[in-house]
């Protein structure tokens, strides 16, 4: 496996540092690209400070959005507008999750933080027929395929944090994260073979920036399985 110099690897920490941006939000047009102009409920599981939840509010008559952080859920609050049809619910998964069913069920960047299995099986107990479902994982790089894309994600990263940042004075620029961080331990290969198992026609893709994404519809049928 190719690993880059030490000194490179700190002196892009630093400019990283200098330069934030948001991997998680960076997909939230892409996951909102998957899902129908109008629904009528949403689950979005680790809601954190609310951004994709409220970006959900704005097609769903009712949002659910938890979270196991009651810090953040105070903050979430504060930025969103008492008449955004949004609720927001300290409870931890998949024990917490409430019984849905939800037309979209949402899961950023949390996946890796919770039992796989028991939580991707309560995540499509709640889904109405024919709801989707839409994971922006991580996942532990273990093959060729993954550091590759890992190894193209460092100067994108870079450039992506100056353009990002370009013009907006320093105090203005998005802090890091203040929620704890685990390093997956699922690579990419076992993601794959343990959703399909339980999610049979599940699509998954590796992308950039250190992530993957997982779309699955439920059977429009609810005795389809």
């Amino acid at each position: 496996m190719f690993t880059l110099p030490s000194r490179l690897v700190d002196a892009l920490a630093r400019f990283n540092a200098a330069h934030p941006w948001d991997h998680n939000a960076h997909y939230h047009r892409w996951l909102l690209r998957r899902l129908p102009r109008r629904f009528a409920t949403a689950l979005d599981v680790g809601c954190g400070t609310g951004d994709l939840a409220r970006l959900l509010a704005a097609r769903a008559a009712q949002v659910d959005a938890i979270d196991a952080d009651p810090g953040v859920l105070v903050r979430a609050r504060e930025l969103t507008s008492p008449t955004a049809p949004v609720a927001y619910t300290l409870a931890e998964a998949p024990k917490g999750l409430p019984p849905g069913p939800y037309d979209v069920v949402t899961c950023v960047a949390v996946l890796h933080h919770l039992p796989f299995a028991d939580t991707l099986t309560r995540l499509r107990e709640g889904l109405a027929p024919g709801g989707t479902l839409v994971v922006v994982g991580c996942a532990r790089a273990a093959s060729g395929a993954d550091h590759a894309l890992g190894l193209a994600a460092v100067p994108l990263n870079a450039l992506t944090g100056w353009v990002k940042n370009r013009g907006r004075p320093r105090a203005h620029r998005p802090v890091s994260m203040t929620a704890p961080v685990r390093d997956p331990d699922m690579t990419f290969a076992e993601i794959g073979r343990e959703a399909r198992r339980l999610l049979p026609g599940a699509r998954l893709r590796r992308r950039l920036f250190w992530r993957y994404t997982l779309l699955w519809r439920a059977p429009a049928d609810a005795s389809g399985g």
